[in-house]
């Protein structure tokens, strides 16, 4: 083939193609190969490829480091046998630019492990080192700090941490920095809810006294660009992450993407840590609280009347009253097997397997019944259409939590002889439940533990509040028109699979 016309195809192509000799030297390269391998004019003839000659014509991968110092990666089909460049004759090689193709693989499989990192919310830094290692493993990002606050006064807390060496005590140096005075860019963006990008970081912090405290630990990784990318969940700044930027490398379009993806993981991570560290501890203290008003003091009296019983037969031996005994056991069988209920009942609130067996109303109709039995309440529920598809189990959950919670605080405050609870579908499509008693109704509002009372309250309200907000939903609580008292949640219309809501 003659060279002129070889050059012209290579002139039109709008991939990468080049001409090899026999040594695997540059000859030819068409201007996009120039562009690619970032060495316009020609600077690459006679220069070494980075192509495997011996690769066939099977599609490969190979690094290119480019004059700027980034690296990237060509994926090539070399074809070899190229006539009219001398004895042995040459190669052809058509190549493309991968790089961020790759690293857009390289994003996706970080946020999906994220993804299946955050679902474990019980180890909430195990969590959060993981998602700082999937950040790194990216291939323009240096290290990682996860950072949560919740004021701008307040010391942060570092919550995961990847590509610096050993750096424990960062926060407390960093205190000591802002302390000297040192501009803390990542407050900007925790402040404003909004990433903050700054290009050449590093050299302005290493010559900067105040930031002296750092230097040690900043000036470790290999990093100059700097991103901080806010955590924000249901309106919310929870914190930050910080990202250091390889050199050469500028945080375009798809890695601010990435980052908030990640960041977004993070504090769904956080904000369910928090919400089950609350949720948890209250209902530990509501549990040792009923087991204190109900199975212990019943055990109490059962200890006493054992011991009565027993004093009684030391006191008759073989002379005992059989009267006496009989009553008194029967009084210890009651007792026992209103411990028992109870017992059943608390169990049946740590772990409703009801839910998972029967659904959302079939759990509330055993725990009605449930109630009914230990209290003499009468408790009426009513569906009013098919109110749980599209509900998942941790939805119904929370629903069935916040009815109980209520049915709590009817059965504490409300002196009520009845209780109705109406689930259904409102307007919108979205699910609503109601709480309704027949109790003191606003007598309750004087009561110091009263649920809303002057403005408060009550941690049982507030995490029935929490339960229905985390799903978007509204609860509400007061005096019934008709008197007793009401609470109401509304949660939104589950989204459907195609994406819209029902």
């Amino acid at each position: 083939m003659d060279r002129s016309v070889l050059q012209a195809m290579l002139e039109v192509s709008a991939d990468g193609l080049a001409v090899l000799d026999r040594h695997g030297r540059f000859v030819l390269l068409n201007p996009a190969a120039e562009h690619i391998l970032g060495s316009p004019g020609g600077g690459l003839l006679g220069q070494a490829a980075p192509f495997d000659l011996g690769a066939g014509e099977e599609l490969r991968r190979t690094p290119w480091p480019v004059p700027d110092g980034r690296r990237r990666d060509l994926e090539y089909r070399l074809a070899p046998g190229l006539r009219g460049l001398g004895p042995g004759g040459g190669y052809a090689v058509w190549f493309k630019d991968v790089t961020e193709v790759l690293r857009q693989q390289e994003r996706l499989t970080a946020i999906v492990r994220a993804a299946s990192s955050v679902a474990d919310v019980w180890s909430l830094r195990s969590t959060l080192e993981a998602v700082a290692r999937e950040i790194v493993m990216t291939a323009n990002i240096a290290a990682v700090q996860i950072l949560a606050l919740d004021d701008p006064q307040d010391e942060l807390r570092l919550l995961g941490m990847a590509g610096f060496g050993d750096a424990r005590d960062f926060t407390e140096r960093l205190s000591a920095c802002r302390r000297l005075g040192a501009r803390v860019r990542f407050m900007d963006a925790f402040q404003q809810g909004e990433p903050v990008v700054v290009p050449h970081r590093k050299p302005v912090i290493m010559a900067d006294p105040a930031w002296a405290p750092l230097h040690a630990i900043m000036d470790h990784p290999d990093w100059d660009g700097f991103v901080s990318m806010p955590m924000v969940v249901r309106g919310r700044t929870l914190g930050v992450i910080n990202a250091y930027y390889v050199p050469a490398e500028d945080p375009g379009a798809d890695s601010l993407a990435f980052l908030k993806a990640m960041a977004d993981h993070a504090a769904v991570a956080i904000d369910t840590a928090a919400l089950l560290a609350g949720t948890r501890s209250h209902e530990r203290r509501r549990l040792a609280r009923d087991l204190h008003d109900s199975v212990v003091q019943q055990l109490f009296s059962m200890r006493m009347q054992a011991k009565a019983l027993r004093a009684h037969l030391d006191r008759t031996d073989a002379d005992a009253d059989v009267t006496v005994v009989r009553a008194g056991a029967e009084e210890l069988a009651e007792l026992a097997e209103a411990a028992l209920a109870d017992l059943r009942g608390l169990v049946f609130e740590l772990r409703p397997l009801e839910l998972a067996e029967r659904g959302l109303i079939g759990a509330v109709q055993a725990q009605a019944a449930d109630l009914e039995a230990r209290t003499g309440l009468v408790v009426d529920v009513h569906a009013h259409g098919d109110v749980e598809p599209g509900l998942g189990i941790d939805a119904q959950e929370d629903l069935y939590r916040i009815v109980q919670e209520a049915l709590h605080n009817v059965v504490k405050h409300a002196r009520a002889g009845e209780v109705r609870i109406r689930f259904g579908r409102s307007a919108e499509g979205g699910v609503f439940v109601e709480v309704t008693d027949d109790g003191c109704g606003l007598d309750r509002v004087n009561g110091a533990a009263a649920p809303g009372a002057a403005g408060r309250e009550t941690l049982g309200l507030v995490s029935m509040r929490e339960r229905a907000e985390r799903w978007g939903g509204t609860l509400s609580a007061g005096p019934h028109a008709a008197g007793g008292w009401t609470v109401g949640v509304t949660l939104p219309a589950p989204p459907a699979r195609d994406g819209r809501t029902r």
